[in-house]
Protein backbone atom coordinates (compact mmCIF):
# COMPACT_ATOMS: atom_id res chain seq x y z
CA UNK A 1 0.00 0.00 0.00
CA UNK A 2 1.88 3.26 -0.54
CA UNK A 3 0.22 6.57 0.57
CA UNK A 4 1.06 10.02 -0.27
CA UNK A 5 1.20 12.99 2.47
CA UNK A 6 1.13 16.13 0.53
CA UNK A 7 2.08 18.87 3.08
CA UNK A 8 3.57 17.14 6.17
CA UNK A 9 2.77 19.76 8.19
CA UNK A 10 1.79 19.15 12.12
CA UNK A 11 -1.19 16.92 11.20
CA UNK A 12 0.29 15.59 8.05
CA UNK A 13 3.70 14.62 9.75
CA UNK A 14 2.17 13.08 12.70
CA UNK A 15 0.14 10.82 10.36
CA UNK A 16 3.32 10.10 8.29
CA UNK A 17 5.43 9.26 10.84
CA UNK A 18 3.11 6.85 12.27
CA UNK A 19 2.35 5.23 8.73
CA UNK A 20 6.09 5.14 8.45
CA UNK A 21 6.91 3.33 11.84
CA UNK A 22 4.08 0.98 10.87
CA UNK A 23 5.87 -0.24 7.86
CA UNK A 24 3.74 1.25 5.03
CA UNK A 25 5.12 2.78 2.17
CA UNK A 26 5.28 6.28 2.95
CA UNK A 27 5.97 9.70 0.56
CA UNK A 28 5.81 13.21 2.02
CA UNK A 29 5.39 16.36 -0.65
CA UNK A 30 6.49 19.59 1.26
CA UNK A 31 8.80 22.25 1.20
CA UNK A 32 11.39 24.97 2.69
CA UNK A 33 13.61 24.20 5.42
CA UNK A 34 10.87 21.67 6.95
CA UNK A 35 11.48 19.25 3.94
CA UNK A 36 15.30 19.74 3.84
CA UNK A 37 15.38 18.57 7.04
CA UNK A 38 13.70 15.32 6.81
CA UNK A 39 15.70 14.85 3.62
CA UNK A 40 18.49 15.18 5.92
CA UNK A 41 17.90 13.89 9.13
CA UNK A 42 14.05 11.64 9.07
CA UNK A 43 10.54 12.73 10.38
CA UNK A 44 11.08 12.99 14.34
CA UNK A 45 7.74 12.91 15.97
CA UNK A 46 7.36 13.46 20.12
CA UNK A 47 4.53 11.88 21.51
CA UNK A 48 3.42 10.84 25.04
CA UNK A 49 7.16 11.34 26.25
CA UNK A 50 9.07 9.43 23.54
CA UNK A 51 10.75 10.35 19.95
CA UNK A 52 10.34 8.15 17.31
CA UNK A 53 12.03 9.05 14.07
CA UNK A 54 11.10 7.98 10.45
CA UNK A 55 12.36 7.98 7.00
CA UNK A 56 9.43 8.32 4.58
CA UNK A 57 10.39 9.93 1.07
CA UNK A 58 10.49 13.29 0.87
CA UNK A 59 10.16 15.26 -2.07
CA UNK A 60 9.64 19.17 -3.57
CA UNK A 61 7.69 18.06 -6.56
CA UNK A 62 4.48 15.94 -6.13
CA UNK A 63 5.03 15.05 -10.12
CA UNK A 64 8.18 12.46 -8.54
CA UNK A 65 5.85 10.43 -6.20
CA UNK A 66 4.29 8.26 -8.50
CA UNK A 67 0.44 7.39 -8.39
CA UNK A 68 -0.49 6.60 -4.57
CA UNK A 69 -3.36 4.44 -3.36
CA UNK A 70 -4.18 6.62 -1.14
CA UNK A 71 -3.02 10.79 -1.12
CA UNK A 72 -3.51 12.11 2.42
CA UNK A 73 -4.43 15.49 2.51
CA UNK A 74 -4.30 18.26 5.86
CA UNK A 75 -3.75 21.66 4.00
CA UNK A 76 -5.87 25.34 5.40
CA UNK A 77 -8.65 25.17 2.56
CA UNK A 78 -7.56 28.15 1.51
CA UNK A 79 -4.38 26.30 0.18
CA UNK A 80 -6.35 23.55 -1.75
CA UNK A 81 -7.30 25.18 -4.97
CA UNK A 82 -3.53 26.45 -5.80
CA UNK A 83 -2.03 22.61 -4.64
CA UNK A 84 -4.74 20.80 -6.69
CA UNK A 85 -3.05 20.38 -9.68
CA UNK A 86 0.14 18.87 -8.10
CA UNK A 87 -1.91 16.56 -5.72
CA UNK A 88 -3.33 15.47 -9.06
CA UNK A 89 -0.13 14.15 -10.16
CA UNK A 90 0.10 11.95 -7.37
CA UNK A 91 -3.51 10.20 -8.71
CA UNK A 92 -4.08 7.30 -10.52
CA UNK A 93 -7.34 5.66 -11.53
CA UNK A 94 -7.62 3.87 -8.65
CA UNK A 95 -6.37 6.18 -6.17
CA UNK A 96 -7.98 7.70 -3.23
CA UNK A 97 -8.25 11.47 -1.95
CA UNK A 98 -8.46 11.23 2.06
CA UNK A 99 -9.52 14.92 2.52
CA UNK A 100 -8.71 15.65 6.55
CA UNK A 101 -9.41 19.76 6.00
CA UNK A 102 -11.11 21.85 8.20
CA UNK A 103 -14.58 23.30 7.56
CA UNK A 104 -17.00 22.88 4.75
CA UNK A 105 -15.12 20.19 2.41
CA UNK A 106 -15.34 21.37 -1.30
CA UNK A 107 -17.47 17.80 -1.86
CA UNK A 108 -19.89 18.69 -0.03
CA UNK A 109 -22.54 17.86 -1.98
CA UNK A 110 -21.47 14.84 -3.50
CA UNK A 111 -23.44 11.99 -2.67
CA UNK A 112 -25.54 14.15 -0.72
CA UNK A 113 -29.70 12.90 -1.29
CA UNK A 114 -30.70 16.63 -1.57
CA UNK A 115 -32.01 18.62 -3.59
CA UNK A 116 -28.65 20.32 -3.88
CA UNK A 117 -26.72 16.80 -5.07
CA UNK A 118 -23.70 17.92 -6.33
CA UNK A 119 -23.81 22.01 -6.30
CA UNK A 120 -20.85 23.73 -5.75
CA UNK A 121 -19.62 25.39 -2.55
CA UNK A 122 -18.14 28.57 -4.31
CA UNK A 123 -16.93 30.27 -0.58
CA UNK A 124 -14.45 27.03 -0.94
CA UNK A 125 -14.02 26.07 -4.25
CA UNK A 126 -14.01 29.11 -6.89
CA UNK A 127 -16.09 28.00 -10.40
CA UNK A 128 -15.80 24.29 -9.30
CA UNK A 129 -12.11 23.98 -10.23
CA UNK A 130 -11.50 21.50 -7.51
CA UNK A 131 -14.48 19.84 -8.30
CA UNK A 132 -12.88 19.32 -11.91
CA UNK A 133 -9.46 18.63 -10.82
CA UNK A 134 -10.03 16.24 -7.62
CA UNK A 135 -13.35 14.90 -8.80
CA UNK A 136 -15.84 14.26 -5.28
CA UNK A 137 -15.69 10.16 -6.58
CA UNK A 138 -12.07 10.00 -5.08
CA UNK A 139 -12.51 11.50 -2.15
CA UNK A 140 -13.07 10.04 1.04
CA UNK A 141 -14.12 12.45 4.22
CA UNK A 142 -11.76 12.53 7.26
CA UNK A 143 -12.40 14.76 10.80
CA UNK A 144 -9.26 15.50 12.18
CA UNK A 145 -9.27 15.72 16.26
CA UNK A 146 -5.30 15.04 17.18
CA UNK A 147 -3.60 19.13 18.38
CA UNK A 148 0.01 18.69 17.06
CA UNK A 149 2.85 21.36 15.94
CA UNK A 150 5.91 21.39 13.90
CA UNK A 151 8.30 22.77 17.07
CA UNK A 152 11.08 22.94 14.54
CA UNK A 153 12.21 21.73 10.89
CA UNK A 154 11.13 17.92 10.45
CA UNK A 155 10.57 17.74 14.28
CA UNK A 156 6.79 17.08 15.06
CA UNK A 157 5.22 17.28 18.51
CA UNK A 158 1.64 15.57 19.34
CA UNK A 159 -0.11 16.83 22.39
CA UNK A 160 -2.85 15.35 22.50
CA UNK A 161 -5.81 13.22 20.38
CA UNK A 162 -5.39 10.34 17.93
CA UNK A 163 -8.83 9.82 16.42
CA UNK A 164 -9.81 10.33 12.37
CA UNK A 165 -13.26 9.77 11.88
CA UNK A 166 -13.58 8.61 7.96
CA UNK A 167 -16.61 8.57 5.96
CA UNK A 168 -17.47 7.94 2.13
CA UNK A 169 -19.75 11.24 0.79
CA UNK A 170 -22.75 8.86 -0.06
CA UNK A 171 -22.77 6.87 3.44
CA UNK A 172 -21.13 3.27 2.21
CA UNK A 173 -18.67 1.05 3.89
CA UNK A 174 -16.37 0.36 0.97
CA UNK A 175 -13.69 -1.71 0.39
CA UNK A 176 -11.27 1.59 0.04
CA UNK A 177 -12.72 3.31 3.08
CA UNK A 178 -12.39 -0.15 5.47
CA UNK A 179 -8.69 -0.70 4.24
CA UNK A 180 -7.72 3.46 5.19
CA UNK A 181 -9.20 2.45 8.28
CA UNK A 182 -7.35 -0.87 8.98
CA UNK A 183 -3.99 0.92 7.94
CA UNK A 184 -4.60 3.93 10.37
CA UNK A 185 -5.31 1.62 12.78
CA UNK A 186 -2.57 -0.57 12.56
CA UNK A 187 -0.20 2.58 13.16
CA UNK A 188 -1.67 3.27 16.54
CA UNK A 189 -4.96 5.62 15.58
CA UNK A 190 -8.03 5.74 16.01
CA UNK A 191 -9.68 5.02 12.53
CA UNK A 192 -13.91 5.06 12.98
CA UNK A 193 -16.00 4.68 9.96
CA UNK A 194 -19.06 7.03 10.08
CA UNK A 195 -21.78 6.26 8.02
CA UNK A 196 -22.93 10.17 8.48
CA UNK A 197 -19.39 11.82 7.85
CA UNK A 198 -21.37 15.14 7.71
CA UNK A 199 -22.51 15.11 11.05
CA UNK A 200 -19.59 14.76 12.70
CA UNK A 201 -18.07 17.70 10.10
CA UNK A 202 -20.93 20.33 11.26
CA UNK A 203 -20.09 19.24 15.14
CA UNK A 204 -16.82 20.69 15.09
CA UNK A 205 -17.66 23.54 12.69
CA UNK A 206 -20.34 24.35 14.58
CA UNK A 207 -18.02 25.69 17.49
CA UNK A 208 -14.79 27.11 15.35
CA UNK A 209 -17.53 28.83 12.97
CA UNK A 210 -17.70 30.75 16.25
CA UNK A 211 -14.68 30.39 18.49
CA UNK A 212 -12.16 31.05 15.61
CA UNK A 213 -13.95 34.53 14.11
CA UNK A 214 -14.62 35.76 17.17
CA UNK A 215 -10.86 34.74 18.59
CA UNK A 216 -9.37 36.86 15.57
CA UNK A 217 -11.57 40.01 16.54
CA UNK A 218 -10.85 40.25 20.01
CA UNK A 219 -8.08 38.17 20.33
CA UNK A 220 -8.91 36.56 23.37
CA UNK A 221 -8.16 33.02 24.41
CA UNK A 222 -10.60 30.33 23.87
CA UNK A 223 -11.68 29.96 27.75
CA UNK A 224 -12.48 33.77 27.05
CA UNK A 225 -14.55 33.44 24.33
CA UNK A 226 -16.64 30.54 25.20
CA UNK A 227 -16.60 31.92 29.34
CA UNK A 228 -16.98 35.28 29.47
CA UNK A 229 -20.71 36.24 29.21
CA UNK A 230 -20.98 38.75 26.22
CA UNK A 231 -18.62 36.54 24.10
CA UNK A 232 -20.30 33.15 24.59
CA UNK A 233 -23.62 35.10 23.90
CA UNK A 234 -22.58 35.99 20.34
CA UNK A 235 -21.15 32.38 19.83
CA UNK A 236 -24.39 30.97 21.29
CA UNK A 237 -26.00 33.25 18.34
CA UNK A 238 -23.66 32.30 15.81
CA UNK A 239 -24.82 29.08 16.28
CA UNK A 240 -27.99 29.02 16.87
CA UNK A 241 -28.45 30.61 13.06
CA UNK A 242 -25.88 28.25 11.39
CA UNK A 243 -28.22 25.08 12.87
CA UNK A 244 -30.97 25.27 10.80
CA UNK A 245 -28.78 25.54 7.62
CA UNK A 246 -27.41 22.46 8.62
CA UNK A 247 -30.72 20.72 9.81
CA UNK A 248 -32.23 21.89 6.31
CA UNK A 249 -29.36 19.50 4.89
CA UNK A 250 -30.07 17.11 6.96
CA UNK A 251 -27.79 16.93 9.67
CA UNK A 252 -28.53 15.30 12.76
CA UNK A 253 -26.70 16.99 15.87
CA UNK A 254 -26.12 14.51 18.67
CA UNK A 255 -24.56 17.26 20.96
CA UNK A 256 -26.14 19.96 22.77
CA UNK A 257 -25.36 23.18 21.37
CA UNK A 258 -24.46 24.59 25.41
CA UNK A 259 -22.28 21.37 26.14
CA UNK A 260 -20.34 21.60 22.36
CA UNK A 261 -19.37 25.54 24.13
CA UNK A 262 -18.49 23.78 27.20
CA UNK A 263 -16.35 21.25 25.33
CA UNK A 264 -14.33 24.34 23.91
CA UNK A 265 -13.62 25.96 27.14
CA UNK A 266 -12.67 22.73 28.71
CA UNK A 267 -9.38 23.02 25.96
CA UNK A 268 -8.56 26.23 28.12
CA UNK A 269 -6.69 29.41 27.79
CA UNK A 270 -6.11 27.97 24.02
CA UNK A 271 -5.69 30.90 20.75
CA UNK A 272 -8.17 29.47 17.78
CA UNK A 273 -6.37 28.66 14.64
CA UNK A 274 -7.55 31.77 12.88
CA UNK A 275 -6.13 33.88 15.74
CA UNK A 276 -2.63 32.24 15.66
CA UNK A 277 -2.82 32.95 11.72
CA UNK A 278 -3.65 36.24 12.27
CA UNK A 279 -0.87 37.04 14.46
CA UNK A 280 1.79 35.16 12.33
CA UNK A 281 0.51 37.35 9.30
CA UNK A 282 -0.82 33.76 7.09
CA UNK A 283 -3.78 33.68 5.60
CA UNK A 284 -7.14 32.86 7.75
CA UNK A 285 -9.35 30.03 6.88
CA UNK A 286 -12.50 32.24 7.04
CA UNK A 287 -14.25 30.96 4.30
CA UNK A 288 -13.85 27.10 5.02
CA UNK A 289 -14.91 28.03 8.67
CA UNK A 290 -17.54 31.05 8.14
CA UNK A 291 -17.98 31.53 4.75
CA UNK A 292 -19.10 28.71 3.44
CA UNK A 293 -21.77 28.09 6.01
CA UNK A 294 -22.96 31.80 5.28
CA UNK A 295 -23.22 30.23 1.59
CA UNK A 296 -25.40 27.50 2.68
CA UNK A 297 -27.70 29.62 4.78
CA UNK A 298 -28.21 31.10 1.38
CA UNK A 299 -28.78 27.69 -0.27
CA UNK A 300 -31.31 27.14 2.07
CA UNK A 301 -32.76 30.31 2.21
CA UNK A 302 -32.13 31.00 6.03
CA UNK A 303 -30.94 34.19 7.36
CA UNK A 304 -27.74 34.48 9.49
CA UNK A 305 -27.59 38.53 10.32
CA UNK A 306 -24.93 38.37 12.67
CA UNK A 307 -23.17 35.62 11.20
CA UNK A 308 -22.91 37.56 8.03
CA UNK A 309 -21.56 40.25 10.15
CA UNK A 310 -19.21 38.71 11.76
CA UNK A 311 -18.00 37.19 8.72
CA UNK A 312 -17.49 41.11 7.34
CA UNK A 313 -15.63 42.50 10.48
CA UNK A 314 -13.65 39.31 10.42
CA UNK A 315 -12.49 39.57 6.63
CA UNK A 316 -11.59 43.34 6.93
CA UNK A 317 -9.62 42.69 10.35
CA UNK A 318 -7.70 39.88 7.96
CA UNK A 319 -7.99 42.25 5.27
CA UNK A 320 -6.14 44.72 7.13
CA UNK A 321 -3.40 42.34 8.18
CA UNK A 322 -2.82 41.08 4.94
CA UNK A 323 -4.49 37.86 5.86
CA UNK A 324 -7.14 37.55 3.31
Amino acid sequence: MKVGVFGAGAIGGLLAARLAAAGVDVTVVARGPHLAAMQANGLRLISGGETITTHPRCLADAGDAGEQDYVIVTLKAHSLPAAAPQIARMMGSGSTLVTGINGVPYWYFYGLDSPFHDRRVESVDPGGKLWDALPPSRAIGCVVYPAAEVIEPGVIEHTYGDRFSLGEPDGSRSPRIEALSKLLIGAGLKAPIRPRIRDEIWVKLWGNLAFNPISALTVATLDRVTGEPELRALCRTMMLEAKPVAEALGTRFAVDLDKRIDGAAEVGEHKTSMLQDLERGRPMEIDALLGAVVELGEVVEQQMPTCRAVLALVRERARQAGCY
